[in-house]
């Protein structure tokens, strides 16, 4: 198999797309990257605590490789971080890397364009799919994942914490992509086929945050029509 570096943000996209990658025994994922805030320890983005991003890494049983990001940090320093971390990736003979993306054209020109001046090769296992049979199958699979933060421009603070099933289809929006592929919403994975055992928490308070966009946000390269200027509700996990 091929060695590979798999960009984790530990939500339900990046657990199919690692499913899939699993499941085919062509790339070997070496390890799984992902980015978290040097101030909060947190994933970016996703606001999940450091701990449970180490418990679902153990349960999954493929190494972790954090990279740590300063507060409002610019995208030359995020550019600058991540071609740092991928020579490191290199330097082990692994040059290929694979992403949970599924149609937002820019970002997947910007990955692969930061991949190709590191000699990289991106894999998007979940390209172009429809956003509801993507979401159909990861559930179907027996995956369960907790929303854990939400644009309040396009959904209320009642829909952090809330598990996604058949009630959750039901109820999201028809503005909303089913897989918040825009950013609407991010998520947890806690269990399912590929985790060895779940992951145990309970659900803490929900706050509100304003957010000043970072490069390593998918909102930041797409054409996507969400403002900047608005705030994200965010579920608190803490870990049992």
């Amino acid at each position: 198999m091929i060695p590979a570096v798999f960009n984790w943000s530990g939500g339900k996209d990046s657990t199919l797309a690692l499913h899939r990658v699993l499941a085919e025994k062509k790339l070997e994922i070496k390890c799984l990257l992902t980015t978290l805030s040097e101030q909060y320890q947190r994933i970016s983005m996703h606001g999940v605590r450091e701990v449970l991003l180490e418990q679902q890494a153990a349960s999954i049983g493929i190494p972790l490789k954090k990279i740590y990001l300063p507060e409002h940090a610019t995208m030359q320093a995020y550019n600058e971080v991540m071609q740092k971390a991928l020579q490191e990736l290199k330097e082990e003979q692994i040059e290929h890397a694979v992403f949970g993306d599924i149609f937002l054209e820019d970002l997947r020109t910007y990955r692969e364009e930061q991949l190709k001046q590191a000699g990289f090769t991106a894999h998007f296992p979940l390209w172009k799919e429809n956003s509801k049979t993507l979401l159909n199958e990861f559930l179907e699979l027996g995956y369960e994942t907790i929303l854990v933060c939400v644009n309040e421009k396009h959904l209320p603070a009642s829909f952090a914490g809330r598990i996604i099933d058949e009630q959750f289809m039901n109820d999201l929006p028809a503005t909303v992509d089913p897989c918040g592929e825009y950013g609407e919403f991010h998520s947890f994975v806690f269990k399912g086929p590929i985790l060895q055992q779940p992951i145990a928490f309970t659900k803490g308070e929900t706050v509100r945050r304003s957010y000043t966009p970072t490069a390593d946000d998918d909102e930041c390269f797409s054409n996507n029509p969400l403002p900047y200027d608005t705030g994200f509700f965010y579920c608190d996990l803490i870990p049992a």
